[in-house]
């Protein structure tokens, strides 16, 4: 292979393991670039080479989405906000900004991110990409957010896709990486606000009798249903150690709080905090699992629910990973799995080292009916038949997708049969 004239750190035959452990690949090529410059540089290299293009953020995700034998792209250098806007409630920020960097920024300049998940190690560039969220019937995820993308596309060219675009930012919002690199993104924000925690535990039957209400009357309502006591220890969460836990809930409720000094009037309590947003969302996950993730209509989440939980009792009394469970609002880009339905989030995991595969294809045959769409940074049984039955522009998004990327540089294996 001719040597490039890359000045970024460039190294051959590096291994790369997400962070579940369940991917691992080596490259042909290895880079870490340290500015837009050498980005493209990297980029217009691989092309002229033959080479597909992937890049890697934190390895946050559980599908094949990263794995490429040709050019890895690490952005984790091109890191900072470059831009607040607290009158126009923007920010912009480099791709490889990782979500919990953008917190203490934004404070500073009045801002928060309107929501975000439980985990905060993401680059931003990943989390747009794959839809990530939090939970909140009345908050999209945060994709939706995406106001700008400034990338390097499949010819080796910046472009900037804006509102003035609209068309070519709905398939960017939600695009897997497959439009280009990731340079900049811009985001709408909210005013910063607090926080208050409460964490419960409940009975199943507690959680079916006051659904509606709980839905609606909180900014944050999710819950890990437990099928047995000790399924909380598999996710870390902090159960009382005489509370029983078998058909019972870990619950989060989060609404937001009135603090009228700075920092004045915080509680750190476990369980029962008040502080800034960015501060809260974040939790734990230090042990590895492997997750699938579909989303349902809101409108039949709880008969989706108890199809999984019957299904975890009477045919898979083994697998005892809890089921987490959300809630995401309608939006518009046209991958997203909320897009134009709000939705209820239903989280599978398996153990790893196990063959849960069985019981993952039987999740995903049981939600089928339910019009289940997956997340694209979990494990899915997606196919390109069903992905053009369960979004309506997904040909929409491939015409723009060709357009960015004609001869499928950004594409891998796992990518390349949905998407090409």
């Amino acid at each position: 292979m001719t040597e490039p004239s890359l000045s970024a750190p460039t190294s051959y035959d590096r291994v790369w393991t997400n962070w579940a452990g369940n991917h691992t690949v080596t490259a042909s090529m290895y880079s870490r670039p340290r500015d837009e410059a050498e980005v493209v540089e990297a980029v217009r290299y691989a092309i002229r080479q033959g080479m597909n293009v992937r890049v890697a953020g934190t390895g946050h995700s559980f599908t094949p989405i990263v794995p490429t034998g040709g050019l890895m792209l690490d952005l984790t250098q091109l890191s900072g906000v470059t831009a607040t806007d607290p009158q126009r409630l923007r920010v912009s920020a480099l791709a490889g900004t990782t979500v919990g960097e953008l917190g203490e920024p934004l404070w500073e300049a009045g801002l928060s991110l309107s929501n975000q998940g439980d985990i905060d190690k993401q680059v931003i560039a990943g989390a747009l990409a794959t839809a990530t969220h939090g939970s909140g019937i009345q908050l999209p995820n945060m994709s939706a957010a995406m106001r700008r993308v400034r990338l390097v596309d499949g010819r080796g060219e910046v472009v900037e896709i804006g509102e003035d675009r609209m068309r070519e930012l709905r398939a960017a919002q939600v695009a897997l990486g497959t439009l280009g690199v990731m340079l900049e993104v811009e985001l709408e924000v909210s005013p910063k606000y607090y926080i208050a925690e409460e964490i419960s535990y409940r009975p199943w039957q507690e959680i079916e009798e006051s659904w509606d209400e709980l839905i609606a009357n909180h900014r944050h309502f999710s819950f890990f249903w437990c099928p047995a006591d000790h399924s909380v220890d598999l996710y870390q969460l902090p159960a009382p150690p005489d509370q029983p836990m078998s058909n019972h809930c870990y619950v989060k409720i989060y609404d937001e709080a009135e603090v009228t000094e700075p920092d004045g009037l915080v509680s750190d309590d476990v369980g029962n905090r008040t502080d800034r947003a960015y501060r809260v969302y974040p939790g734990g996950y230090d042990e590895p699992f492997h997750e699938m993730e579909y989303m349902v209509p809101a409108s039949c989440g709880l008969e989706a629910l108890n199809t999984i939980r019957r299904l975890m009792l009477d045919e898979f009394p083994d697998q005892l990973y809890p089921i987490e469970v959300r809630w995401t609002a309608a939006d518009d880009a046209y991958l997203s799995p909320n897009y134009h339905r709000d939705t209820m989030v239903i989280s599978v995991s398996g153990a790893p080292g196990t063959d849960y595969w069985p019981f993952l294809r039987a999740v995903d045959q049981r939600l089928q009916p339910y019009q289940a769409r997956p997340h694209w940074g979990k494990i899915h049984f997606m196919t390109r038949d069903r992905l053009g039955e369960l979004f309506p522009e997904f040909d929409t998004f491939l015409a723009v997708r060709r357009e960015f990327d004609p001869d499928g540089v950004f594409l891998n294996d796992h990518l390349r049969p949905l998407l090409r």
